[in-house]
């Protein structure tokens, strides 16, 4: 253990640090792509001498791409992207791995902001974020840190609309990777990792039947499309809300209806939000909802479901069952309310399955090195992912299921580049 990270560290209790790391361990043994990734970095050392920041949602997932990123040289300091979804026994195994670790289980707001702090305080070179989080004070409160950072990548839709309008209006002071735009994050870690995470947060939860109960899907993004396909799959009917006409077309084209949140809000048992938008459900929609509607979220944000006016029209709040409260409307219907509004998969789960990660990790992994190299002619933007990132992770991924593929003959290659032998 290094003595640094373990009196420097901010954690709940360092004797959870066994069962932690069988966390670790257990999806290490599921995560082939990075343990490639990981070997790769021990022999050419890309981040020797620098210091690396994450937050991230503090789960064994998250916790071996730390030590990824620690192999391949770095000095790493780790916080949660969210207080609710950090595991205080991984937390403690990472410590005695020689990580820096600021996160608990469920600290109060100010306690959760310092912690974030706490890992910029450690003056990073580069930083892995989850939400804008570390950006947003970076660019903030702790101007005074930004000389250090070279640059970084970003994991998700919420965070890269934040990186996006800071771009906009010129005030993002380094360059950042939108690893959530990338085809092996979206494709797999949005569609199938959502969808399967949100239904197991849900279910494990609720202890309830899906099947023949009606699923407003608020959201057809990626996300959506993972959610609602794994509720289709239970056998619930599943409505989708839509603001895009586009996503609608294509929800209607999935099978799934399409109306407005005030129609669907009248027949929905369970709700499920991923907008990365605020007040998606809200006070009007309360109060045309059944007795007993089911509300959660799987955006990053606890702001989708509107808690402060769904409390105005409550006569009591309560909590009737692990991650579940009840609000008691003043007219005596019952709606509930799973992991306080926040990420269900996460806050009420292990979140997204550990072969799902391994390739998201994966280009984590790669996209920090990628900045790292490129930092200076990147300059203060946000930048994709590099196709050819993409395709070696896919590649590394077929390779650890036993797939091959074709390639093109020579011949083909030309008749693609060619316009006059068509």
């Amino acid at each position: 253990m290094s003595a640094a990270a373990k009196s420097e560290s901010v954690i709940r209790d360092i004797g959870l640090a066994p069962e932690g790391r069988l966390k670790i361990e257990w999806v290490q043994a599921h995560m082939p792509v990075l343990n490639r990734i990981r070997e790769k970095f021990e022999k050419e050392q890309p981040f020797k001498g620098l210091k690396v920041a994450i937050s991230l949602h503090l789960e064994a997932k998250t916790a071996y791409l730390a030590k990824v990123v620690k192999a391949g040289g770095a000095e790493v300091a780790i916080t949660g992207s969210n207080p609710l979804s950090t595991q205080d026994d991984v937390c403690a195994a990472l410590v005695e791995d020689g990580i820096t670790v600021f996160a608990k289980y469920n600290p109060d707001p100010q306690e959760y902001k310092e912690l974030l702090i706490k890992t910029l305080e450690t003056k990073p070179d580069l930083i892995i974020d989850d939400g804008g989080d570390l950006v947003t004070i970076l660019h903030s409160e702790r101007r005074d840190l930004l000389p250090n950072i070279r640059g970084g990548a970003e994991e998700t839709t919420t965070g890269i609309l934040r990186l996006k309008a800071m771009e906009k209006e010129g005030s993002l002071q380094f360059p950042m990777v939108a690893v959530n735009d990338a085809f092996c994050k979206y494709l797999f870690d949005n569609r199938y990792g959502t969808g399967q995470s949100v239904w197991d947060g849900i279910n494990r939860t609720t202890n309830l039947v899906v099947a023949g109960k009606t699923v407003v899907v608020v959201g057809y993004g990626w996300c959506g499309k993972g959610v609602a396909m794994r509720a289709k799959g239970l056998g619930a009917n599943v409505i989708v809300t839509e603001v895009d006409a586009i996503k609608a077309v294509e929800a209607y084209m999935d099978g799934f209806r399409v109306m407005p949140m005030m129609e669907a809000a009248k027949i929905g048992d369970y709700f499920v939000t991923v907008t990365g938008n605020r007040d998606v459900i809200r006070g009007e929609h309360y109060k045309v909802m059944k007795d007993g509607a089911i509300l959660s979220n799987a955006g990053h944000f606890d702001v989708e479901v509107n808690k402060p006016e769904l409390a105005a029209l409550s006569s009591e709040v309560r909590t009737v069952r692990r991650n579940i409260e009840e609000y008691r409307l003043k007219d005596g219907r019952s709606i509930y309310v799973l992991a306080e509004g926040r990420l269900v998969n996460l806050a009420a789960g292990d979140g997204h399955p550990a072969e799902i990660m391994d390739m998201t990790f994966a280009l984590q992994a790669m996209s920090l090195q990628y900045v790292n190299e490129r930092y200076k002619e990147i300059g203060s933007k946000v930048v994709n992912v590099p196709y050819e990132l993409d395709e070696q992770v896919a590649r590394l991924k077929l390779e650890s299921l036993g797939i091959g593929i074709d390639t093109l003959t020579d011949e083909q290659k030309a008749y693609l580049d060619s316009w006059t032998e068509h």
